[in-house]
C-alpha cells in the first residue's frame, strides 16, 4: 500500500472585488494499492479526497468562509498487457488541444492552473492498445450532473451516458474520432422550461502532426434531440500550433484559435464567437520557470492575462502570479476548485507533495 498527498496554500489580492483578499488551503491525501495477479495482469485501487477551506474578506469589514470535504478519486482497475478497465470516480481526458479544448467532455482542467485540478466523473472506462499504437476507448457514465467543458446544460444524473473513441497513428502524427451520448437537464438553465428526455449526441475529431512545428486541429459537433432554440446545435473548431525556439534554455510558444457557435439549425454559424489563446514557457534554470498565458475574446474585445513564476525549493514548489481576468472569460475552462477573480490581481501559492 502506498500513501501520498498534496498540500497547497495560497493567497491572492484582487482590488476590483468587494472582498478583495482570498486565502485558502487544500489537502488531497491519496491511498493506492496494487495486486499482481501474474506477470502481465494486475488490479489497482486508488482513493483520494479533496479537503479544502478558504476565506474571502476585506480587512476589518466583511468576510465569507467555505469548507469542502469531497471524494476526489475512487476507482479500481484491472489491467493486462494491452487492455485495461477502470471503474469508479476517475479522470477521463483526451484530445490534442491544450488551451481551448472542444474535446474537454469529462473534466474541467484550467490550463492556467499549475496543479491541473479537476473534478472526476463516475463511470467505467475500458481501453485496448494495439501494437501499432492505435487504441480504442469505450465508456459508460452514471450519476454525473455538473457541466463539463463547453456544456451549456447540466447532465441528467439519473440517466446513463455512454460513448467511445478510436485513436490511430498517421504519418508524422495521429488522428482520433470520438462520440458521446447523454441526457441533458434543462431545468437549471435560465429561460428554458423543464423538458424530460432531451438527449444530446456529441461527435469529435482531432488530429496532430509533427512537421518541424506541432500542428493540430480539434473539432466537435453536438446536437440535441429536440429544438430548444440556440442551444439545439453547437459547433466548436480549434486550430493550434506550437514550437520550441532555440533561445537560451528553450522558449516554447503555443498558439490556438477557437471558433464556436450555438445555433437553432445545424452549422448555421449565426452566433459565432472567436477566442485566441497563447502560452509561453521558458526554463530559467534547473529550479526556476517563467510562463505566461494570454486570451483574447474578439467579440467582446476583452483580454485575460496570467504571468507565473515557479521556483522549486528542496521540498516545496512556490508560485508567484500576476493576472488580469475579464469579467466574462469566453472559451477558458474554469472549475470550482480554482478561484479566478475578475480584474487585476496577484497570487502566491506554495505546494508540498509527499
Amino acid at each position: 500500500m502506498d500513501f501520498q498527498g498534496q498540500f497547497s496554500a495560497l493567497t491572492s489580492f484582487s482590488p476590483d472585488n468587494d472582498l478583495d483578499w482570498f486565502a485558502g488551503a487544500r489537502y488531497i491525501p491519496e491511498v493506492s494499492y496494487t495486486v499482481k495477479l501474474d506477470s502481465v495482469q494486475s488490479i489497482d485501487f486508488e482513493a483520494s479526497a479533496n479537503l479544502a477551506g478558504s476565506i474571502l474578506f476585506h480587512p476589518f469589514s466583511a468576510s465569507e468562509t467555505n469548507t469542502d470535504i469531497d471524494p476526489y478519486r475512487i476507482w479500481a482497475r484491472y489491467s493486462r498487457k494491452k487492455f485495461e478497465v477502470r471503474a469508479g470516480l476517475q479522470k477521463i481526458d483526451f484530445g490534442v488541444a491544450t488551451l481551448l479544448r472542444p474535446l474537454q467532455w469529462f473534466n474541467q482542467i484550467d490550463p492556467r492552473d499549475p496543479l491541473q485540478l479537476t473534478n472526476g466523473v463516475y463511470g467505467v472506462l475500458a481501453r485496448y492498445y494495439f501494437l501499432n499504437n492505435a487504441n480504442i476507448w469505450v465508456w459508460g457514465l452514471y450519476g454525473n450532473e455538473r457541466t463539463r467543458g463547453f456544456d451549456a446544460l447540466e447532465t441528467n444524473d439519473r440517466k446513463p451516458e455512454f460513448g467511445g473513441r478510436i485513436q490511430h497513428p498517421v504519418p508524422r502524427g495521429e488522428i482520433g474520432l470520438s462520440y458521446h451520448h447523454r441526457t441533458v437537464n434543462t431545468a437549471t438553465f435560465p429561460g428554458l422550461e423543464m423538458l424530460d428526455g432531451i438527449t444530446e449526441n456529441k461527435y469529435g475529431i482531432d488530429a496532430k502532426w509533427d512537421v518541424t512545428i506541432g500542428l493540430w486541429i480539434e473539432a466537435t459537433y453536438s446536437k440535441k434531440s429536440e429544438n430548444i432554440g440556440l442551444l439545439t446545435h453547437q459547433s466548436l473548431l480549434n486550430i493550434g500550433s506550437d514550437y520550441t525556439f532555440a533561445i537560451g534554455n528553450g522558449l516554447n510558444i503555443t498558439a490556438e484559435h477557437l471558433i464556436s457557435s450555438f445555433d437553432e439549425s445545424a452549422f448555421e454559424f449565426n452566433n459565432v464567437a472567436n477566442v485566441s489563446a497563447f502560452s509561453t514557457n521558458y526554463p530559467l534554470g534547473f529550479f526556476d520557470t517563467l510562463s505566461a498565458f494570454y486570451y483574447y475574446d474578439w467579440e467582446n474585445n476583452t483580454n485575460t492575462v496570467l504571468i507565473n513564476y515557479e521556483h522549486q525549493f528542496k521540498k516545496i514548489t512556490g508560485y508567484a502570479m500576476a493576472y488580469y481576468n475579464a469579467e466574462t472569460q469566453q472559451g477558458i475552462q474554469q472549475n470550482n476548485l480554482v478561484n479566478n477573480f475578475s480584474g487585476p490581481g496577484i497570487r502566491v501559492m506554495l505546494v508540498y507533495n509527499h
